[in-house]
This record gives structure tokens, C-alpha cells and sequence, in this order.
């Protein structure tokens, strides 16, 4: 198999299995209720939401990995 078999954290050059998803939209470009996601690991969860927050687009921190998140086959 060719790439990674979990999915990895959004950080630039970090290959960690993820651990957290962060909710966010633009709203100049989204409308409320959409969410696109970051996935994080626990190193890099609180730099990307704190990169999302200062601009005004995080919505929701939820742990990732529940069984609905199932890996990637």
C-alpha cells in the first residue's frame, strides 16, 4: 500500500497519526454551518488552533479516532 494507512496530522512536515480534529470555516467564504477539518496530533493540536482561533475561524476541538472514524484503506 502506498501512503500512509492512518490519517496524519495537517501540520506542515509532521507524518504523527492523528488525534484531533478541528472544526473551522472562513465566514467571508463559508456559510455558518459548514465545517472544513484539520486533523492534529497531540503535539501540533494547540499550534493549528491557535493559528485558526487568532483569525477568527475555529469552531469546534473533537477528539479523533471514535469508530466512526474508521482508517484509511
Amino acid at each position: 500500500m502506498d501512503g500512509p494507512s492512518y490519517p496524519q496530522c495537517s501540520s506542515k512536515g509532521c507524518r504523527a497519526d492523528a488525534t484531533w480534529q478541528l472544526l473551522w470555516n472562513n465566514p467571508k467564504l463559508h456559510t455558518p454551518d459548514y465545517r472544513k477539518t484539520w486533523l492534529a496530533c497531540e503535539d501540533h493540536r494547540t499550534t493549528l488552533g491557535q493559528f485558526l482561533d487568532v483569525r477568527g475561524f475555529l469552531r469546534e476541538v473533537t477528539p479523533f479516532g471514535a469508530a466512526s472514524d474508521a482508517p484509511i484503506s
